[in-house]
């Protein structure tokens, strides 16, 4: 599931990247971050227990579960803001380009968690479609929420969301380029009327870059922030979760960056 996750991302960021002309290597901008962010997942949980991890190392480290979101979100970020920086793309723009793959991904890979029932799943739960996994690597003969069910349905409802900003961006760069265009006739007054329209129109208004990013921040940090509330995590930071205090923080991010956006 994971490999099919990152071949989901690497269509939809491939055809995000064709449709804003940018000329990148779709392949490696999905290859080496969700490398990195494997490995950046099994660190962050490693660290997270450590008198585990000490107790018998070559277990924890080389077993099936135990992969903490946020520390894939870190690593998989650093290693896409390398590739980008090195492609010679605005950095603004690629996390733009980047975001729907990035949670289509997220949402794929959750299926993994729910087909080795890996504990990623939720409470007890007497819902008509609560589960149990009596052969999970976390086996439970509870029924219980099948929070990875959950996520993936929400993954695949932001990625749609943020392509539909994408979509709107684009649309709002191809008008900007023919008003560009038609600069000197405007002068003349030739196109005036139909510029004054144009720019009358609140739907004409360009989306800013760098605001499907701060979107992907916040709408993934909520849904995150609000299925911990029904996980089996344990709770250390201020009644939160690990997960639920990196989320906060990835929603604060999004929203600073919104607002600084809106701003200039």
């Amino acid at each position: 599931m994971v490999a099919l996750a990152m071949l989901v991302a690497y269509f939809v960021l491939r055809a995000d990247l064709a449709r804003r002309g940018i000329a990148a290597d779709a392949e490696t901008l999905i290859a080496i971050p969700c490398l990195a962010g494997i490995l950046g997942a099994k660190l962050y949980h490693v660290l997270e227990s450590p008198s585990e991890f000490f107790a018998d190392p070559w277990h924890e480290f080389f077993s099936q579960f135990g992969f903490a979101w946020f520390g894939g979100l870190i690593a998989g970020f650093v290693a896409f803001v390398w590739l980008a920086r090195r492609s010679k793309v605005p950095l603004i723009e690629m996390l733009d380009a980047g975001s729907p793959a990035a949670a289509i991904g997220y949402g794929v890979g959750r299926i993994g968690c729910f087909l080795s029932g890996d504990g990623d799943y939720g409470i007890p739960t007497s819902l008509p479609w609560g589960m149990s996994f009596p052969n999970g690597l976390v086996p439970t003969d509870q029924r219980v929420h099948p929070t990875p069910i959950y996520e993936f349905l929400v993954a695949c409802a932001i990625a749609w969301w943020l392509w539909r900003m994408g979509a709107r961006r684009n649309a709002s760069g191809r008008d900007d380029a023919a008003n560009g265009g038609g600069a000197q006739l405007e002068k003349a007054g030739v196109l005036r009327g139909a510029s004054t329209k144009a720019n009358s129109d609140p739907g004409a208004e360009p989306t800013p870059r760098g605001e499907i990013f701060a979107a992907y921040l916040v709408l993934t940090g909520v849904a995150r922030f609000l299925v911990e509330f029904i996980r089996i995590n344990p709770r250390s930071f201020l009644g939160m979760s690990n997960a639920q205090a990196a989320s906060a923080l990835s929603v604060v991010a999004g929203a600073a960056l919104w607002w600084r956006l809106r701003m200039r």
